[in-house]
């Protein structure tokens, strides 16, 4: 029998690249449930690094791959895409001397954040979105990972 918190969400997960090192569906699932307020249809996709930087060229204007995209679709249940950038993420994680399972956990659970309405455009935001982020990732057994941003 299914958790009654599943019946909030109707993930799918897309994987672009090799799934070696990747987090499983389930880590997936466990990080975005943890982050979500309501009911939801996410699609998690993890691409490499030519589809990274053609979704945030498209449609950011910016030509170069980036860790994490979130694109919102209006509606009920809250609906969108978040497109994570496996070879940057994997660049983040060690440079910021995280666990590659650390990482990715922040990064969905700052997208699904996204989703739900948080931003990070002004100072005000930003920490407001940064402090749940905190609390939701250490919450997962995972370090603050404000706290190894430069």
């Amino acid at each position: 029998m299914k958790a009654k918190s599943d019946k909030r969400l109707k993930l799918s997960v897309q994987y672009m690249v090799a799934r070696e090192n990747l987090p499983s569906r389930r880590q997936l699932r466990k990080w975005t449930l943890a982050a979500l307020k309501r009911r939801a249809q996410i699609t998690l996709r993890i691409v490499g690094e030519k589809e990274g930087r053609a979704l945030n060229r498209n449609f950011l204007g910016r030509d170069y791959a980036t860790d994490v995209l979130t694109f919102a679709y209006p509606g009920r249940p809250l609906a969108g895409d978040i497109a994570l950038c496996a070879p940057v993420v994997r660049r983040e994680a060690r440079d910021h001397r995280m666990s590659l399972n650390a990482c990715y956990a922040h990064l969905v659970v700052h997208g699904v954040l996204h989703l739900q309405g948080y931003d990070h455009h002004h100072k005000a935001e930003a920490r407001k979105m940064e402090k749940k982020e905190a609390r939701i990732i250490t919450g997962l057994g995972f370090p603050d990972p404000h706290e190894h941003l430069d």
